[in-house]
């Protein structure tokens, strides 16, 4: 069974009447989301905004799919206490393919989940040679493989677990970039060429920390692709959830406060990186991790 990750609840006449100014909660296990409510915050410059990051249990990978969904469940319990947002954004890929049936069936407050964006890399692609780079996780999960069936039947997709990129974009925003041959080596099987000759034009960054590292994926590829971010289509549902701007969007936009169940990162780089992103109060909710 396909789970709709983009859907959101669905907004019934129980539902609040949507605010002129809505409050949205981005989430993640880290610092990924960032790159999803940089892309929102473009789309619904007039709403406020909270970042919440569940640090303390980085990276969910880690986790067995019932521990992951009990803390999740948890750590949302909290946020939607002391928040209570109008929407959230779970800007995790792990997370969405695990827990949002879960938050749906707990919560009333409407979720959007993150998708591999494989719809639009088969829709792009030229050459029909795709690589969706992604967690170990998400690559052995069934939903990603279903994407890529039903998607991308026609295309030659290679699947990539990248074992480490998460975490060199949290050290890349903690001020301590990865050299460039080992940042290299970790994207080298994304470049594929078939016997025919042709090869991957096309790259899917399903994992959402991965367009911290853009940039430098840009420049150190064997040859030029096209790298698709799924934050763009996240921002569209989001404004088809909670409607177009309806207020004027103030000359500066809102500041965005940052939450973290752990907070043992939060050096003076990674707070100036915050701050660049419109992160500039930062607070501790603390909830350790307690592994099983």
């Amino acid at each position: 069974m396909r789970i709709d990750l983009m859907a959101g609840a669905t907004l019934s006449a129980a539902y609040p009447a949507q605010s002129p100014q809505p409050l949205i909660l981005v989430f993640d296990s880290g610092l990924g989301g960032l790159t999803v409510l940089e892309k929102v915050r473009r789309a619904r410059p007039d709403a406020r905004y909270v970042y919440a990051a569940d640090d303390a249990a980085f990276p969910y990978g880690g986790l067995t799919e019932p521990a992951l969904v009990a803390r999740v469940l948890a750590v949302m319990e909290r946020l939607l206490a002391l928040h209570a947002p109008d929407l959230v954004v779970i800007a995790c890929n792990t997370a969405s393919t695990v827990v949002l049936p879960s938050l749906r069936q707990r919560f009333i407050t409407p979720f959007v989940g993150v998708v591999p964006p494989i719809k639009p890399a088969a829709a792009a692609t030229r050459s029909r040679v795709v690589t969706l780079l992604a967690t170990p996780g998400t690559i052995a999960r069934s939903y990603t493989r279903d994407l890529v069936a039903t998607y991308a039947g026609d295309c030659d997709v290679t699947l990539v677990g990248a074992p480490n990129l998460a975490r060199f974009a949290e050290a890349e925003m903690a001020g301590e970039p990865i050299d460039d041959a080992v940042l290299a080596a970790e994207i080298a099987p994304c470049f594929v060429t078939l016997a025919d000759g042709r090869r991957t034009d096309v790259v899917c960054l399903s994992c959402t920390h991965y367009p911290l590292l853009l940039p430098r994926f840009e420049r150190l590829a064997p040859w030029p692709v096209t790298w698709i971010d799924p934050a763009p289509a996240i921002a569209r549902r989001v404004v088809q959830l909670l409607g177009p701007v309806v207020m004027a969007p103030q000359d500066a936009a809102p500041t965005v406060l940052g939450t973290f169940t752990g907070g043992a990162g939060l050096n003076p780089a990674l707070e100036r990186s915050l701050a660049k992103r419109g992160l500039e109060t930062l607070t501790v909710e603390p909830m350790p991790l307690v592994r099983q």
